[in-house]
């Protein structure tokens, strides 16, 4: 059911278009002016806006181009009262769908809404078939098969068909680059730049200028120009970690860049514009900064257009020794040493670890392990000491580790139970999987069950 904002600063008026709509079978809600409006539209996406060209304070052509930076697809309904040409060729180059004149005839609205939102369907369908074109056959950076893992591997395909400002929250270690890389390489963005830059490790004085980028002599050993991170990242992603270390004098600064899309080096007279898609990532809960004080409110809801949550290790049950055995067959291969296996008490051991450091820890723990390993498998003494203390794991571990399995029956495991959840429907059963059809017939050919 298509979702339909009405901002209209007559009260009788909104109120009319919106109990039309609604009997018309839209879901429909109102707004007094376009500040309001902007609001609602970043807080709950809608299919299509309709708006008075003249609001009491602001017009509603500026609300369109603020709406279209926000949302490019978003068809926008223009209504005024004035039908001149010189009106509807204003409404356009603000980016408008359509423009209708007063009186509104309710039934002739009713069809531009439906065809606007029928637009903005197919758009919406193509973008993600070109996210799955450019997925195809590719090996997703998010290994696991939980469902967990699984649920933010669809969520980031179908944000990646959007321009939207994304916000990454999880633990240290969890992979939130990894998440953030995956967006940008789905994204119609791919052969762009993708740029990372942790907040939290730039000394505070020269934060701006690498943010922005700065002139030769703007400040005391400025003896070259600097580009700044939105300028590199110009035509694809920039990704800004540890978000919530930004300081309180540059929040206003960087919400100022989201809303224009133009940045002013330190020392510069003139902006400069950029067209960067910006994904931000957080281990703090930056909603309650934003009642401390700590966090500017305007900046968060600016960022948290999309929020996705990347779940810690410890959630995604049998993941831990799927990633165990894929860290530990790379970095033996590397050292010369293919034929290390896990020894089952160590599995156990994995699997009975709360993993503070997410995967992080885990991949470092089994490069740990390789390097020390002396026999054919690795055992609970090649461990960090740390996991080697670690409480006797639950007898569901010990369980889970005395099937331990090489990852290819893994793999092999869990692609039949998708085939038969599917009923045997390769193609569905591909999509799941986040792999090309023609990936998956090779691997059942490979195990003689084509």
């Amino acid at each position: 059911m298509p979702r339909v904002l009405v901002v209209e600063d007559d009260q009788a008026v909104r109120e009319l278009i919106v109990d039309e709509l609604t009997d018309h079978g839209f879901t429909v809600r109102g707004a007094a002016d376009a500040t309001t409006g902007l609001a609602q539209l970043e807080a709950d996406p809608i299919d299509v806006l309709i708006t008075d060209v003249n609001l009491a304070r602001e017009s509603g052509l500026d609300l369109a181009r603020d709406a279209l930076a926000h949302e490019p697809d978003l068809p926008v309904i223009i209504i005024t009262a004035f039908g001149s040409l010189e009106m509807a060729v204003e409404a356009i180059r603000a980016g408008a769908y359509d423009f209708i004149t007063k009186p509104v005839s309710m039934e002739a609205l009713a069809l531009a809404v439906e065809r606007a939102a029928g637009l903005r369907m197919l758009k919406d369908e193509l973008a993600k078939l070109r996210v799955q074109a450019r997925r195809g056959g590719r090996r997703s950076r998010l290994d696991g098969v939980s469902p967990e893992i699984s649920r933010l591997r669809d969520n980031i395909a179908t944000v990646a068909a959007t321009d939207a400002t994304v916000m990454v929250l999880g633990e240290s270690g969890s992979g939130k680059e990894m998440v953030a890389r995956e967006i940008h390489e789905l994204s119609r963005r791919s052969s762009g730049p993708f740029v990372a830059e942790n907040v939290a490790a730039i000394p505070a004085e020269l934060l701006e200028s690498t943010l922005f980028g700065h002139v030769r002599g703007a400040f005391t050993g400025a003896t070259a120009s600097r580009t700044g991170l939105f300028r590199m990242a110009h035509g694809g992603t920039l990704l800004l970690d540890e978000i919530g270390e930004l300081p309180m004098e540059l929040q206003p600064k960087l919400l100022r860049v989201l809303e224009e899309g133009r940045v002013r080096p330190v020392g510069s007279d003139q902006e400069i514009e950029v067209d960067v898609r910006l994904v931000v990532a957080t281990h703090r809960d930056l909603e309650a900064d934003t009642h401390t004080g700590r966090f500017r409110e305007d900046l968060f809801y600016r960022l948290a257009v999309i929020d996705l949550a990347v779940p810690p290790l410890r959630d995604r049950g049998g993941d831990i020794l799927l990633l165990a055995q894929l860290f530990l067959r790379e970095k033996a291969s590397a050292l010369g040493k293919e034929h290390l296996t896990l020894h089952h008490d160590t599995a156990a051991r994995l699997l009975g670890w709360h993993w503070p450091g997410n995967v992080r820890e885990l991949r470092n723990a089994m490069e740990r392990a390789v390097v020390l390993a002396q026999a054919s498998k690795v055992l609970p003494r090649d461990l960090p000491p740390r996991i080697q203390g670690a409480p006797e794991p639950t007898r569901a571990a010990k369980a889970e580790a005395d099937v331990l399995l090489p990852l290819d029956e893994v793999e092999r495991r869990h692609i039949l139970a998708v085939l038969r959840a599917h009923n045997g429907n390769k193609a569905e059963a591909a999509r799941t999987l986040g792999i090309g059809r023609k990936t998956l017939y090779r691997k059942l050919e490979a195990w003689g069950l084509s």
